[in-house]
């Protein structure tokens, strides 16, 4: 009984205390849940004593009012001398402008006087006209803050945390609807504020949602969009969704989705009502992933031989197929060697050839996209380069590169671990280029704003930008310090000493050449040099070229954490784990975004380089699983290919349906695109060429376009395919955006497809075209050395005319009368002996004359011209042609004078058919 009784009183006081401590919980929730008033509400009582703060309330309400926009005092030259930093980044300097004793624009003894107040209301002249009304909050913040004592940024003031907005996604049913958002700022003292009303908003798309001044949004057309809430650091994208159609939601039909980006593109489009298209058909699936995976047109045969395969997994097979052939090596290499710049006319003075180091660019990717080494290791190859490998000195160094260079057996610059000649690029070795180029390539990321003001759509600043750049000051391409003498032994010992720069390359070239060993400059990190704060200003220009190497002792990665690099042998080691890392926000993310973007032009992000805060996702958790999982897989290539090509979302069809047809961001279908430059380049070849060319350009792909180390006027491997490649917007890598390549049509593009001289010689190239196959088998080709034969022929009968006519002279000149006749024939003789003499030069230059396509005036048989027709389709547009096109092409060709005219006709016609430019 007492156990009883003690329970219950043990029962009673932890229940109590139990109570206590719940209320206890929720009332520090709700106090720390408590959000101060929005500031329209605060100040629009004139009895208000708040004072504000300056980055909490005076600078974003600039903003909003757009003093500090590109149009005004936030222009580089300022207004009216008054010049604010871009979107409110710098507090400091803002402060400084805005309290400047000699402006009066601030007016602390009489806050209405001053400048800030006159010209906004419009009583002072002002060219940005009436911002605020008289007594309005607006009007009353600026005036409290000055009468507060017009104070800055404390430097015990609790920094920015985070922008909360609610409601974080909205879906209308009908146009005309609104939502209100409301955007709390939250500080790192635990302060919760509602600024909606000092808030920035942006909409994505005015056709889908409208957002005003006051982050009230208003639906329009269906569709899916985002509208943004800027407001200090924070940049927090809403998604806004309206569905096209009633089938949405419950009402949704029954979609396959076998895959997990399957799963997940259908979970969006259930959302939008859109019901994605049907697979494509077999033919339309191997054209287009031979060509994004491979870089080529399947072959006749592989069409048939597709077409006749069975088998339920034949298309994983074939993608399987197509990621071991050489078109994908040379096609991704290419790719890669996009993004990470490789330019013929940046690597000209890195080294004594100046063809190699691009090329040597080239063969090094190549060889690990070939062996599918993983992404990460590539990049790491690149990011860490220094010229020597571990344990080289300089003397080996120097060996190992002569025999490369001298192709000597066994060595081979691809099998080295790194990779130098990113660094080398003499548009890439001032830091600020290097984290412009590294942001681009490697992160996604355009942060070139960040160089010189906050970012306008990303959270970055300028400081952002500085401490970012320590990565990259210590890295140097020349003749390394540690080496100097012996560089320079070297080069006296060759008789150089006296060259300098462009001509002591050339002479190395020449020694090189000659199997001369010569010496090499390199990319190398020096030791830290920290700058000295008291160095004296007026230093030399020998001590300033001594400072190049002095480095900051931090540097700060993007979102993260500051690192002390000045102990670290290679700070770019910091960048390499901070990249691996699980939570890295970009590395992984902007690679699987390039990829997805190859395969469906555009990208889940889009534009697929621009990684921002205000450019959302369209498929947020479509590129948070590609990108984990391409992580979780050892960053396999290979795996990414094979997750997305064998996807019902890359295999759907063009063909649209009511409710998927003005989809262009959300992958209910195949959108057709223009073929990149180099694979429509070959293609127009690959589709003109005989049988055994096809299989020859398939196999070695060292002489096509896809190819082609570099870009560059200077690389004369481009020389004979400049102009082609260059109206069809192959890249020019002279940035590191995607940007310079282009799939946009143009006038020049059209003529060069129907009329430039290229193409014809494509269709019409003796021995290796298919015409000329065709007319091999239809007997209108003259065979080879036929005009060596013709001209000896004619030789033969000149000779044989010559003889009887010199026999006929002969006669005539015992004949006293028959002078006349006698000059005649001497004449003539003279004649036919200069023929005979220029006929026989003719036949010595026909030598090994090429056989040609000869014209062909007989009927073809029926059967033979459908065979025709057919392999003609089947070359080029990877199909079989319809009944349709089969009897036109029959007529026309029946009709031609010249069948084999008739043949080129309709080659050259269906290669100027969208379908074939197309990848669809």
């Amino acid at each position: 009984m007492k156990s009883l009784k003690l329970y219950r009183s043990v029962y009673s006081l932890t229940a109590g205390m139990l109570a206590l401590a719940l209320f206890s919980l929720t009332a520090t929730a709700a106090e720390s849940d408590q959000v101060k008033q929005p500031v329209d509400q605060r100040y629009a009582d004139e009895s208000t004593q708040e004072v504000p703060q300056f980055q909490q309330h005076v600078v974003p309400l600039l903003g909003k009012l757009g003093c500090n926009g590109r149009a005004c005092h936030g222009s580089f030259q300022g207004k009216g001398d008054f010049r604010l930093s871009l979107f409110g980044y710098d507090f400091v300097m803002d402060h400084k402008e805005l309290t400047n004793a000699e402006a009066d624009r601030v007016n602390m003894k009489e806050p209405g006087k001053s400048l800030i107040i006159q010209k906004p209301l419009n009583e002072i002249e002002h060219e940005g006209g009436k911002r605020f009304e008289l007594n309005s909050w607006q009007h009353r913040l600026l005036t409290r803050w000055i009468a507060g004592g017009a104070q800055g940024v404390p430097k015990n003031a609790p920094k920015f945390d985070r922008l909360e907005v609610t409601p974080n996604a909205i879906q209308f049913s009908k146009e005309g609807e609104t939502v209100q958002l409301k955007a709390v700022a939250v500080w790192s003292d635990g302060t919760r504020e509602n600024v909606t009303p000092i808030c920035r908003f942006q909409t994505n798309n005015e056709q889908i949602a409208t957002i005003n001044e006051e982050g009230l949004v208003t639906s329009n057309k269906p569709g899916d969009t985002h509208v943004v809430v800027f407001y200090d650091a924070g940049v927090i994208p809403v998604p806004v969704l309206q569905p096209v159609s009633d089938q949405y939601g419950d009402k949704y039909p029954q979609v396959a989705a076998s895959t997990k980006v399957d799963k997940l593109v259908v979970n969006k489009l259930q959302k939008l009502g859109v019901v994605p298209a049907d697979l494509c058909d077999d033919t339309e699936f191997l054209r287009r992933v031979s060509l994004d995976l491979s870089g080529t047109l399947p072959a006749p045969h592989e069409v048939e031989a597709f077409l006749k395969n069975t088998s339920p997994n034949k298309r994983a097979e074939k993608i399987d197929e197509l990621l071991e052939s050489p078109g994908y090596a040379a096609w991704w290499t290419t790719k890669l060697c996009d993004f990470t710049q490789n330019n013929y006319d940046d690597l000209i003075n890195v080294a004594p050839v100046r063809d190699k180091p691009s090329q040597e660019w080239y063969d090094w990717i190549k060889k690990r996209v070939t062996d599918n080494v993983g992404y990460d290791d590539i990049v790491e190859g690149i990011l860490l380069a220094t010229s020597r490998e571990k344990g080289e000195d300089f003397d080996q160094f120097t060996k190992n590169m002569n025999a490369i260079y001298q192709d000597k057996p066994g060595q081979d610059f691809a099998d080295r671990e790194h990779m130098p000649y990113y660094w080398a690029r003499r548009n890439f070795r001032n830091p600020d280029d290097r984290v412009l180029g590294f942001a681009y390539t490697f992160l996604g990321i355009r942060i070139q704003c960040a160089q010189c003001h906050k970012h306008p759509f990303d959270q970055w600043t300028q400081n952002d930008f500085k401490e970012f750049r320590g990565f990259f000051t210590r890295v140097n391409f020349g003749v390394n310090p540690e080496s100097r003498q012996e560089y320079a032994a070297m080069v006296e010992e060759l008789g150089a000493d006296k060259l300098r720069g462009n001509q002591l390359l050339r002479e190395l070239n020449k020694q090189v050449n000659k199997g001369e060993t010569v010496p090499f400059m390199e990319v190398y990190v020096p030791k830290a040099r920290p700058a000295n704060k008291n160095q004296n200003k007026n230093k030399n220009k020998k001590q300033r070229r001594q400072g190049r190497n002095q480095s900051p002792a931090t540097a700060k990665l993007l979102g993260a954490e500051v690192v002390e690099i000045n102990e670290m042998d290679d700070p770019r080691a910091a960048l390499m784990e901070w990249l691996r890392r699980e939570n890295n926000p970009f590395f992984a993310k902007a690679f699987v975004n390039r990829v997805w973007s190859a395969y469906f032009n555009r990208g889940i992000i889009e534009p697929a380089d621009d990684l921002n805060l205000a450019n959302p996702p369209s498929n947020a958790p479509l590129l948070d699983y590609l990108s984990r999982e391409f992580v979780k897989h050892d960053y396999d290539m290979k795996w990414l290919h094979r997750e997305i090509a064998n996807s019902d979302t890359y295999q759907r069809s063009w063909k649209t349906n009511p409710t998927n047809e003005l989809d262009e961001v959300n992958f209910s279908h195949y959108i057709p695109h223009r073929m990149p430059a180099e694979v429509l380049y070959d293609a127009i070849h690959q589709a003109t060429a005989s049988d055994d060319a096809i299989d020859s350009m398939k196999n070695s792909v060292g002489e096509r376009a896809i190819g082609i180390a570099a870009s560059g006027v200077r690389n004369r491997a481009l020389r004979d395919k400049q102009y082609a490649l260059t109206i069809f917007g192959r890249s020019t890598r002279e940035s590191n955006c995607d940007c310079d390549r282009s799939v946009d049509p143009s006038l020049l593009q059209t003529m060069y497809i129907k009329n430039d001289n290229d193409v014809y010689s494509a269709i019409n190239r003796s021995n290796s075209s298919w015409l000329f196959q065709v007319g091999q088998q239809l007997g209108a080709v003259e065979a080879k050395n036929a005009q060596k034969t013709r001209m000896n022929d004619r030789a033969d009968q000149l000779k044989e005319q010559a003889q009887q006519l010199k026999q006929r002279v002969a006669q005539l000149k015992k004949q006293e009368d028959k002078k006349k006749q006698l000059q005649q024939a001497q004449k003539r003789l003279r004649t036919l002996t200069a023929e005979l003499k220029k006929v026989r030069q003719n036949a010595g230059r026909a030598q090994n004359s090429p056989a040609k396509v000869q014209t062909l005036e007989e009927p073809i048989s029926a059967e033979k011209t459908e065979e025709i027709i057919t392999r003609t389709y089947l070359r080029s547009l990877s199909r079989y042609p319809t009944e349709q096109e089969t009897e036109s092409a029959k007529k026309y060709i029946e009709e031609s004078k010249d069948k084999m005219a008739g043949i080129y006709d309709l080659i050259w016609a269906v290669l100027n058919t969208k379908e074939f430019m197309l990848n669809h």
